[in-house]
């Protein structure tokens, strides 16, 4: 199950990680990494957000959807 957009673990975040489902596997690796870049500069709209706590402070975790691929895309 998937966290809520969590303002203190945001301040917290040191690290990334863009988990691609294998149904985007045919997306260019250009494309990938401009939704990548998308999804993780506004994390509060992705439909599957977790927080993985590092020593350092926290991953951000987004498992890319179909509603998050389209709504980059628009």
């Amino acid at each position: 199950m998937a966290n809520a957009f969590d303002p203190y673990r945001e301040a917290l975040v040191v690290e990334t990680n863009t988990i691609w489902p294998d149904e985007f596997a045919q997306l260019p690796p250009a494309e990938k990494a401009r939704i990548d870049a998308a999804l993780h500069a506004a994390p509060q709209e992705a439909a599957e957000l977790d927080y993985t706590r590092l020593h350092t402070g926290f991953c951000r975790d987004i498992t890319v959807t179909e509603a998050d691929v389209e709504r980059v895309k628009a």
